[in-house]
């Protein structure tokens, strides 16, 4: 192979042995990632304080736990509708472009959420048009940014890059939901943690402009019911992708409790806003520290089974949380919850990703996002909806529950998760498999056309 150029550079740079001192930080050598998580840290805390906003203005403006749910369903409902076309928009065009197009639309969302806080409004239905149009806005958003990652790392650092971009994931869930808190509470309501907000959008935009993707070749593919329909055919055709993400929609979707964190905060633990940001950060310190670790001591073998024990793990947690009456036990048991979370969601991302051809990641990726969409979102309206009908406690227990007997069905269902070994013999199986069905299709074209 002949190498010339930047090329050639990268190919010096990527070959060269690391030390062990930076074996664990390698992912940052590479400066389009660099770039890639100052972007996402800031659009990820923007995102987070708002939400605690949201949530505490909505709560306070009804006093429903059922309208929290409908935070949730309302920024669900896009994603479930676009998810096609964001997949389709994400393998056809820049990348890059598109996460900017969406950062700037984060931006607006928070402009029009600052506008109705200080009209004062007291009815919640102009408030719900906007995280609509804030689901639309994640629904590009999450298939850009998840797609992208393999373009800014070589392969090699790939399981690297995936662990510090769910701890970069995790520090922002950790300062937006302090921050968002500390807002409302000193400024007396929700119009500066949404100009903060906005302003922290823009800061990811300015970033994203700066990001350069390294070059990978992609088939051209017309445009039609095949193509826009591949992510779909590919995800149920491989059944260890289908089952490690079925297993994370049904158990999340199951365990929601974070959706109910506003009426524990108010109503169980009498706490303030403070204590809600609190509460929400709890999940992401434990995800952090977890995704640090496993950057630097990345998992050896056993995926499967691992994956399964941290689902399992998630739903333990949600039940302890679901009992407590003290906010420094309902802190530890977010962070454990958070941290048994954080293994399975590594574990899936570099699963899914390797598995996955470049030219397809979009359109798997917003199938996938569909399914993390369900389990979050769609997750915080059942919340909503079962803590309505059997009061908030007994909701939350019930889904810690469900996610147990989630656990044991999938363990029994889907073989290929118990059976799934090391993470960094996925890719040469996906490649495997997607060539060989090309090369069916090839000879079946040739075929056809050789009759007619």
């Amino acid at each position: 192979m002949v190498l010339c150029g930047d090329s050639f550079l990268w190919h010096i740079r990527t070959s060269m042995p690391i030390s062990d001192s930076r074996a664990g930080r390698i992912a940052f050598t590479h400066p389009g990632f660099v770039l890639f998580q100052v972007a996402r840290f800031l659009i990820v805390a923007a995102v987070e304080m708002q939400a605690v906003a949201v949530g505490w203005q909505v709560y306070d403006i009804t006093k429903r736990a059922l309208d929290l749910g409908l935070v949730g369903l309302a920024q669900f409902l896009p994603g479930i509708l676009l998810f096609l076309v964001s997949g389709h928009a994400s393998d056809r065009f820049d990348r890059r472009k598109v996460l900017g197009a969406c950062y700037a639309g984060y931006a607006l969302c928070s402009g029009l959420l600052m506008m109705l806080a200080q009209r004062a409004t007291h009815s919640v239905q102009p408030i719900y048009a906007v995280l609509i149009l804030l689901g639309v806005v994640r629904s590009f958003n999450g298939t850009a940014s998840r797609s992208i990652l393999p373009q800014l790392v070589p392969d090699e650092h790939f399981a690297n890059a995936v662990a510090w971009n769910a701890t970069t994931f995790q520090a922002a869930t950790i300062l937006g939901p302090s921050l968002g808190g500390i807002l409302y509470a000193a400024f007396h309501g929700p119009s500066a943690v949404y100009a903060a907000a906005m302003l922290t959008a823009v800061g990811a935009l300015v970033s994203t402009f700066r990001i350069k993707t390294r070059p990978q070749a992609r088939r051209r593919e017309p445009t039609t019911l095949k193509t826009i329909l591949a992510g779909l055919h590919f995800i149920w055709r491989e059944k260890l992708i289908l089952g490690a993400i079925s297993l994370d929609l049904f158990a999340v979707l199951l365990g929601g409790a974070v959706a109910l964190l506003p009426v524990y905060a108010r109503e169980i633990l009498h706490t303030g806003p403070w204590g809600l940001g609190l509460l929400r950060t709890s999940p992401g310190v434990g995800a952090a520290v977890m995704a640090m670790a496993l950057a630097h001591r990345p998992l050896r073998g056993r995926a499967g089974p691992t994956l399964l024990w941290s689902v399992a793990g998630f739903g333990i947690f949600t039940i302890l949380f679901g009992v407590s009456t003290s906010l420094v036990l309902s802190m530890l048991s977010l962070i454990c919850l958070g941290a048994a979370d954080m293994v399975s969601v590594i574990i899936r991302a570099t699963l899914v990703q390797l598995r996955t051809p470049d030219e397809m990641r979009g359109r798997v990726m917003a199938v996938d996002m569909v399914f993390i969409g369900a389990s979050n979102e769609l997750g915080q309206f059942e919340s909503g909806l079962t803590a309505n009908w059997f009061g908030t406690v007994p909701a939350v227990l019930l889904g810690g529950v469900g996610t147990l007997v989630v656990i044991a069905l999938w363990a029994w269902k889907f073989p290929e998760l118990r059976r799934a070994g090391e993470l960094s013999a996925m890719r040469s199986v996906a490649e495997d498999r997607f060539s060989e069905d090309q090369i069916a299709e090839d000879h079946a074209d040739a075929g056809s056309a050789s009759t007619l």
